[in-house]
């Protein structure tokens, strides 16, 4: 794993930084594999990176939209995280609507929608059962309680290592997660975390020992890069 962790003077600064890495990474993929596929993060660090994505010139036709986690609700919800990333990015730009891999939540049985999203990434991906799939880039935030994805402190997600999807758990309301294996597979993940508020649990994380149960950021070892970018704390 290659580990970098970069404290950026302002979230502008963050997120400039952020797009140049994305802007790399597409190239990438795209010259390498003839395709991109990212993975979102949700919440509000990451907006101002999707919006600036939206103004760029790119092969919209070889880049696969997916998210890490999402919220039990409509996807027309406020607190939809795919609801957000369209408004931000994806319904600005010229993607072709089977680019883009929302998780659905449609079915009324959160385990059900699980395992069928789960079925989609194996079958998109041409993975068997026990494969993990490469995704060339997975954006990930951090809560002030250490969680990430919708992988949260004590829940029994985080001990799911026989699929790409599972259920989630935050305070009784069930989200559709990436599993931690399935993240650690990415050949790049980058962590967007901002606020002071974040302090404590950066501390946790990044301490040479730790409780991955009690601060769940610390599982996150992909087999390629792992990328923090930071501000307002101090590290």
């Amino acid at each position: 794993m290659d580990k970098q962790i970069k404290l950026l003077e302002d979230k502008e600064q963050l997120i400039k930084q952020a797009l140049d890495i994305c802007l790399g990474k597409i190239q990438k993929g795209i010259t390498e594999r003839s395709q991109f596929t990212i993975a979102l993060a949700g919440g509000n660090t990451p907006r101002p990176l999707y919006e600036s994505i939206a103004t760029q010139n790119l092969a919209w036709d070889k880049i696969h939209v997916f998210w890490g986690d999402e919220r039990y609700v409509a996807p027309d919800h406020p607190d939809s995280n795919q609801r957000m990333a369209r408004q931000a990015w994806l319904d600005r730009v010229p993607i072709p609507p089977t680019n883009i891999h929302p998780m659905e939540t449609g079915a009324g049985d959160p385990e059900a929608d699980a395992l069928s999203h789960d079925a989609h990434l194996r079958e998109f991906f041409q993975v068997s059962i026990g494969e993990f799939p490469s995704f060339d880039l997975i954006l990930l935030g951090m809560g002030g309680d250490g969680h990430t994805a919708s992988l949260f402190p004590h829940t029994n997600a985080l001990k799911v290592s026989d699929r790409l999807i599972t259920v989630g758990n935050k305070d009784g309301q069930p989200r559709l997660t990436f599993t931690v294996p399935l993240i650690n597979q990415a050949r790049c993940v980058i962590f967007l975390a901002a606020g002071a508020d974040k302090q404590a649990a950066l501390d946790q994380v990044f301490a040479k020992k730790g409780d991955e149960m009690n601060y769940p950021s610390r599982l996150i070892q992909p087999q390629g890069e792992l990328q923090w970018l930071l501000t307002g704390v101090n590290i």
